[in-house]
This record gives C-alpha cells, structure tokens and sequence, in this order.
C-alpha cells in the first residue's frame, strides 16, 4: 500500500476517465527543507504571480510542531522559468502549518508584490509585510503595516485590492491554535468580547486600521438570535475565515467559541459590509471552507450537499451534485478566478483527493490522489487546501513527497481545459 501510495503521489502520466486523460500531478517542491504555500485558495488566494513565472513558498526544516515564537520560515519564490529553483527572498516570524503566511499577490501590483505576515520578535506583536520582488537584487520589504496597541495581521486581501483584512493571531493561536501564531502578544488575553478587537480594515496605501466589527458587536448580536449561546458572558469569543466576495462589497465570517467541544460550540456565520455596516447573523449555517461565487452567493455545504447560499435572499438557491459525485461537500473548495471551474478535496485513508466541477457543462473530473500520510488530524494536519491558478487550469496543493517532506504539489487539468 505505502509503495501504490507513493507512485500514486510522484506520477506525472495521467489518470485515465472515461477513456480519456483527466488531470495530471506533478511535484513542485522537494527535499529536504518542507515547503507550504498555505491556506486555501478561497476569495482568489493564487499562489502564482500575474505572468505565472513565480509562486509564493514557505520553506522550514520541520514539520512536526507548531512554531513558536523564534521559529522563522524562509519567504521563497519557486522560479518556473528556472527548474522550479526555491529562491530565498525574505523570512518571517508569523506562520503556522495550516495557513502558512497568508501570503496574497497584491492585486494593485499582482506581477512583483505580495503580503505575507510576521511577528516583532522582542515585543512578539504580529503586523503585514508588503514585499517586492524588484526592490534590489533579491527584493524587498516595500511597507509594514504595524500597530503599537492592537497588533493584527492580515487575515485576507480584498480581490480588488485597495484594502486588507485583518485579525488578532496572538488570540486565535489562544481559542484555537491551528490558525494562530503562538507566543504572540494578545492584548486581550482574559477578556471575553472585548470591544478593541474584531475584525480591521486596514487601506494599503495609506496604512490607516479601522475596527469594523467588534467581538462586543458581536456578543450583542449573538444575544439578540432566537435561540442565543448559553452563558454568552464567559464566551471567549474569535473570528475564521475573513472572506471577501468578488466584486469588494461583502465580508463573510464565522463568529466562534469553544470550537473544540461540540457541545458547548458558538459557530455563527455572519456577513458584514467592508465599511462596518449591514452586520448579519445568518440562520442557514453554510458549513466547510466556503468560497465566494458571483455578488451575494457564497458556496459551501449545507444538507449534507455542495450548495450556493445567496447572502441577500439568506436562501440555499443551487445545488451541485451530490455524495456520489462530492463524498465530502465540507471539505477545502476554491472556485476559479473566473469562476468556470470548482474543485472539492476529500480524505480517503491516507489520501487528499480533488473533484472539479466545470459548471458551464456539468462535466466532473476526479484527479490522481496526493498522499498525505498520517497528518490528517490536528494541528499539524494536512489540509487539502486547493489553490488555483491564474487562467484556471491548474491548482497547486500540499502532499507528502518519497522522502516524507511536505511539499508543493501541480494537478493540471487535461482534459477540457478551459479556453
């Protein structure tokens, strides 16, 4: 089986469906530094800069713990045009396995700037870099966004850019270590809802940070459901997935506690406009890793289905497919910068595996399997988490390579590749 595995995992020949090839997988990276892109490709992360001659990589010589706070990673570029050589640009204090750096191409500049996140290492307060691959001879740090009493990081770029999102990771890395940065300073620790903290707006050019949705907002919101959490007041509440739609007018976000006991669990989805306003608890819970389609529909899971839920009519309104075609509709998703193809990731043992969905046919592909050995569960797990390219036709993924590195992997569509 460990052996099937890893031909499976290093294959660059096709899978063969319906007669006729369908994807083809390819290793990116290799040994033996580990390397990550990070989170998933939802709200048009694309790893590959706007020409597709560099994508964004983390190196780190572990894998087996999170960081913690004096364990930097190697900011790299893998050079397309050059052998996929890893070229060392830069390095950062604020990462974690699962999310890596939360590394964006800036949309302004999409062929030479991206953000990544780091960490103050005497005062351990986290901030965002602005990096350019033309500043000298190997690049350099264009900006850092830094702020003195409410240290956050970026948390997801806005697709048009103009603006990034931005959250507490030394809180996060407190409620729920797999997103967080550990040993980071919180200046909330010990406090419940506070009203300094939330999700924040920060303007690229001008660096200004505005808090538009509080943890205090949102404790009164969460109060006023039909059905409010029990004992709101000790809730310590936090914030996932900061998702900006296409077309920059709507944030969705979970607001969560206790997340590990399902009991006792808070995982509310709201929506909220980039200026602060329209703060909305939704009551169709739209679970999984969702992912923004057109204007106000937003995909993701719902009645054990791959659904699309418009945030406006705060109704299911399509549905795609079912188990037989997505096993598992919670798994990572990620749509296409142009929106024609969708892929779904599902585990199978010891397996990552990625349908995609061509949603002008409703033609489906299923792509060779990446081998994810035993991390499939907690904090160091490895997340399927798909990215795509910039003209839709390849996502780059994490597997583990032969020699038990993790590493970046290419599954190209083949077959019906779109034009």
């Amino acid at each position: 089986m460990r052996t099937l595995a890893l031909l499976l995992l290093t294959a660059t020949t096709s899978m063969l469906f319906g007669g006729e090839p369908a994807a083809r997988v390819r290793q990116l990276t290799h040994g033996p530094s580990h390397h990550y892109f990070g989170y998933i490709g939802q709200s048009r992360t694309i790893p590959w800069n706007a020409s597709g001659r560099y994508l964004l990589a983390l190196e780190t010589d572990f894998q087996d713990r999170l960081p913690g706070a004096g364990d930097a990673a190697r900011v790299c570029v893998v050079d397309t045009h050059d052998g996929n050589r890893v070229r060392v640009l830069d390095r950062s204090l604020g990462w974690n396995p699962q999310q890596g750096t939360m590394f964006y191409w800036n949309p302004a500049h999409p062929e030479t700037q991206f953000f990544f996140n780091d960490r103050d290492p005497k005062t351990g307060k986290v901030f965002t870099v602005l990096f350019d691959l033309t500043r000298g001879p190997n690049g350099g740090r264009v900006r850092e966004y830094r702020f003195e009493d409410t240290p956050v990081a970026n948390g997801g770029v806005a697709q048009a850019g103009g603006y990034f999102l931005a959250i507490n990771y030394a809180r996060m890395a407190r409620l729920r270590p797999v997103t967080g940065y550990r040993d980071a300073r919180d200046w909330t620790e010990g406090v419940a809802a506070p009203a300094d903290d939330g999700i924040f707006r920060v303007d690229v050019a001008t660096g200004v940070q505005r808090l538009i949705v509080s943890f205090a907002q949102l404790k009164a919101a969460l109060a006023r459901l039909p059905s409010p959490p029990p004992r709101l007041d000790e809730r310590h509440l936090f914030i996932n997935h900061t998702l900006n739609n296409r077309d920059g007018t709507l944030v969705y976000f979970y607001c969560r506690a206790d997340f590990d006991d399902r009991e006792r669990r808070v995982n509310v989805p709201f929506t909220v406009r980039p200026d602060g306003t329209g703060l909305t608890a939704h009551d169709i819970f739209i679970g999984g890793h969702p992912e923004w389609a057109e204007g106000s529909r937003i995909v993701g899971s719902a009645e054990d289905q791959q659904v699309v839920y418009d945030t406006a009519k705060r109704a299911i309104v399509e549905r795609w497919g079912g188990k037989e075609v997505f096993p598992n509709p919670g798994g990572d998703i990620a749509l296409a910068p142009d929106g024609r193809w969708f892929v779904n990731s599902h585990r199978e043992g010891q397996h990552n595996h990625y349908t995609f969905l061509d949603r002008r046919t409703g033609r489906t592909l299923r792509a060779p399997p990446i081998f994810m050995a035993h991390w499939a569960t907690g904090d160091l797990r490895l997340d399927p988490a798909p990215c795509w390219n910039r003209t839709g036709d390849a996502i780059v993924v994490p597997g583990i390579a032969a020699d038990g590195t993790r590493q970046m992997f290419v599954i190209e569509i083949t077959a019906g590749r779109p034009r």
